[in-house]
């Protein structure tokens, strides 16, 4: 099996991983040569429905992503354990919330797709849309009354061009926590900058927070919703959210700094969904949206976890029970770190290095077997985070 360790495929996993890519052009001319095919796609020419019709200087506005192949799938129609107990009478709201929660975890195929709806501007040229996909493993890592944490860990296996499978490729991906009734969060505020933010109790009241980190456990965003319930699904829906740029927009873009959306978790008897409705917002200097032309466009996102059985995940098991103690102590230094300071201003990279490289490089080194003494451990990622990290500890010091 293929761990953290191989850092020049791993790479492509971070920097937007492996994806598989389906070919179909804005023009119906390029129609015939632009009918490509992807494995993890249940039939041989699956249409990409939902696009622009009238693309006339863009003739090629097929998907970007990547080209890979994935071994082949079965999906399981089998409802888990927490759907089902999300179906029995007798529960109350809150029961209900949680079992539709724990109902994400599980085996799964997921697919990513990603497009721009509309612009804001006379000559707006609508940007590709972006497909990928993925085979995750999404792991209940604590499990409390008004808390969860989903670890989601990819287990990828690609087939070459001679049909040729490949080692199962793991990588822990990102994690989601759920809080009840969370007194604060830990909010995106533009220019890499993280701040808390305290919440009313009684706006709160109910209200589910979703807090996503990334790769290497730094935050991502955070937002608050309400958990709906209407009998064959579940719905939560948040607040209006700032979020960074994905990895997919900020290697190709430039000309907008923020994701502002609402985000969607839908769980179904077969998996669930997650859609994302973004706008594509302009900050000025100062970090404020832009008095004339905030926005430049808007997106939407949609991604598909479905249950999936006779998919090889031991490989991802095996090295979560290796490295959860390491990954339990990086998440205890981040939760330290956002309840002791006001803000929080983050660098992905330091000394040309990236910040989940050397943190991945421990993980596998203690995979590969190397001793653990969890007090020292938690010295060293302090020290490891230092050069990434600014903090903000006086409210003043944010309005400079």
């Amino acid at each position: 099996m293929i761990f953290g360790n191989r850092f020049s495929r791993l790479s492509l996993f971070c920097l937007g991983f492996a994806t598989a890519v389906i070919s179909v052009s804005g023009c119906a001319a390029d129609k015939a040569k632009t009918e490509s095919t992807s494995a993890p796609a249940p039939c041989q020419s699956p249409s990409y429905v939902f696009g622009w019709q009238f693309i006339e200087e863009n003739c090629d506005f097929s998907p970007r992503g990547g080209t890979s192949t994935g071994a082949q799938t079965t999906k399981d129609s089998t409802p888990s354990v927490h759907w089902r107990n999300l179906q029995k009478a007798g529960l109350s709201t809150y029961e209900r919330d949680r079992e539709a929660i724990l109902a994400m975890s599980g085996y799964f195929r997921v697919s990513f797709d990603f497009i721009e709806t509309m612009g804001f501007s006379p000559d707006y040229q609508p940007s590709k849309p972006y497909r990928s996909w993925g085979t995750e493993w999404v792991a209940v890592v604590e499990d409390k009354p008004d808390f969860i944490s989903l670890q989601h860990i990819m287990v990828m296996v690609f087939v070459d061009e001679n049909g040729q499978a490949s080692e199962p490729m793991v990588m822990k991906h990102w994690r989601q926590d759920w809080q009840y009734e969370k007194p604060s969060e830990f909010v995106y505020a533009g220019n890499q900058t993280w701040e808390n933010h305290p919440l009313d109790e009684q706006q709160n009241a109910g209200h589910w927070s979703q807090s996503v980190f990334q790769v290497d456990d730094s935050p991502r965003y955070e937002s608050q919703g309400v958990w709906e319930h209407k009998g064959n699904h579940s719905q939560w829906v948040s607040d209006v959210t700032w979020r960074p740029l994905p990895r997919r927009e900020s290697s190709v873009r430039s000309d907008y700094q923020v994701l502002e959306g609402v985000n969607k978790h839908i769980t179904l008897p077969d998996g669930w969904v997650q859609e994302e409705e973004n706008y594509k917002l302009v900050l000025s200097n100062s970090g404020e949206p832009s008095a004339t032309s905030p926005y430049i466009a808007k997106e939407f996102g949609i991604a598909r976890y479905e249950r999936i059985k006779d998919h090889d995940f031991s490989p991802g098991e095996t090295y979560w029970k290796k490295t959860a103690n390491y990954w339990r102590d990086v998440r205890t230094v981040w939760h330290e770190l956002a309840e002791q300071n006001n803000a929080i201003v983050i660098s992905k990279k330091a000394n040309g290095v990236s910040m989940f490289m050397p943190f991945f490089g421990r993980a596998q080194e203690i995979a590969d077997g190397g001793q653990y003494n969890s007090d020292e451990e938690i010295k060293q990622i302090r020290s490891t985070l230092a050069p990434y990290l600014k903090m903000v500890t006086d409210p003043q010091e944010q309005t400079q």
